[in-house]
């Protein structure tokens, strides 16, 4: 199950390009040496990575759709991430573990936050293997696309132009997938249906969300 939500103004996508301008981007490898897949520029410096990931947090913690769908318990400092043209990152999946200065985190969900317009780059598309499908994703700037760290995922090479995003990993309060996807799917229901219910009826489907979350969350 995936989530695809518009989480940044265009005030934000402006700072954070002025931010990825003048910043240095280093071989994607330092944060994964071992792969033979991975062809892409990271942000390195530590300060422009502090201001860069405090926007991109916030504007994901501040976005009701991202915050139903992930129940985010901890979430990695997001990571502006460049491809330019020839660069790609083959078929991989996501490690379990991330071991961040603050802690270690399971990662249940990873999240890709476009940030150039597609219009700017040819190739480029997060393509997402489900079974023997595959779902592509090339979204507007500002658009997060948020799914299962388990899935085999990988970006297409770009092939013209300069793609830019902003890449996070989430530990959710409910690590089983299928029952954060029932979650999900009740708090859709409550929230395009509730002004149409009795308010009893209302209230037990509220009640069964929140007995489910107690039930279903790894919460201390």
């Amino acid at each position: 199950m995936f989530c695809v939500t518009q989480v940044l103004s265009p005030q934000d996508i402006e700072q954070l390009h002025k931010i990825a301008a003048a910043a240095q981007f280093v071989d994607g490898r330092i944060s994964n040496p071992h792969s033979t897949v991975k062809n892409n520029l990271q942000l390195h410096e530590p300060q422009t990575h502090e201001q860069s990931a405090d926007i991109l947090r916030r504007a994901l913690l501040a976005n009701d759709q991202f915050r139903s769908f992930s129940q985010p318990k901890a979430i990695a400092p997001p990571m502006l991430t460049r491809y330019s043209s020839g660069m790609y990152y083959g078929v991989h999946a996501d490690t379990a573990l991330m071991h961040l200065p603050k802690g270690t985190i399971r990662a249940d969900l990873s999240c890709t936050i476009f940030l150039s317009d597609p219009a700017q780059y040819e190739g480029g598309a997060l393509r997402i293997q489900i079974g023997s499908a595959e779902i592509a994703f090339k979204e507007p700037a500002g658009t997060a696309v948020i799914y299962p760290s388990t899935t085999l995922h990988e970006v297409e090479p770009v092939t013209r132009g300069e793609r830019l995003v902003g890449l996070t990993f989430i530990q959710s309060f409910v690590a089983d997938c299928a029952q954060r996807e029932l979650l999900f799917e009740l708090g859709e229901v409550a929230a395009l249906e509730g002004l149409n219910m009795a308010h009893a009826n209302f209230t037990r489907l509220q009640a069964v969300q929140h007995n489910l979350l107690r039930r279903w969350s790894d919460a201390p």
